[in-house]
């Protein structure tokens, strides 16, 4: 039972790694509500963590909180959140490297490599 578990601990890591990496770029072609949204709908649990933690760094009372203002938020608003949330990825990105042993495209789109 404890192999089990610590196998689902590093997948999750391994996924919430994966998607700091993919993060990013997905703001830059989708733009932030669609890319977060993106991320929401998955309901991936390395995901669902990043979403809650990059609100907690920018502090929002949660993810859901943080979706909705880049849904409502206006141009100037947007475009700040928008750098925020890059920024914060940064650091995330260097975590999973450092850290967590995630290296860009360490995970594919199923969750598998």
């Amino acid at each position: 039972m404890k192999q089990l578990a610590d196998k689902e601990d590093k997948d999750k890591c391994k996924k919430y790694g994966s998607m700091s990496h993919r993060l990013p770029v997905l703001i830059r072609t989708a733009g932030l509500a669609q890319a977060l949204a993106f991320v929401e709908a998955r309901g991936d649990a390395g995901g669902e963590k990043l979403l809650e933690d990059i609100a907690v760094v920018l502090k929002f009372k949660g993810k859901e909180s943080l979706l909705e203002s880049s849904r409502e938020a206006e141009l100037p608003e947007y475009m700040l959140l928008t750098r925020q949330v890059l920024a914060a990825l940064t650091w995330y990105k260097r975590f999973a490297q450092s850290v967590l042993g995630v290296e860009s495209g360490a995970v594919g789109e199923d969750g598998n490599k």
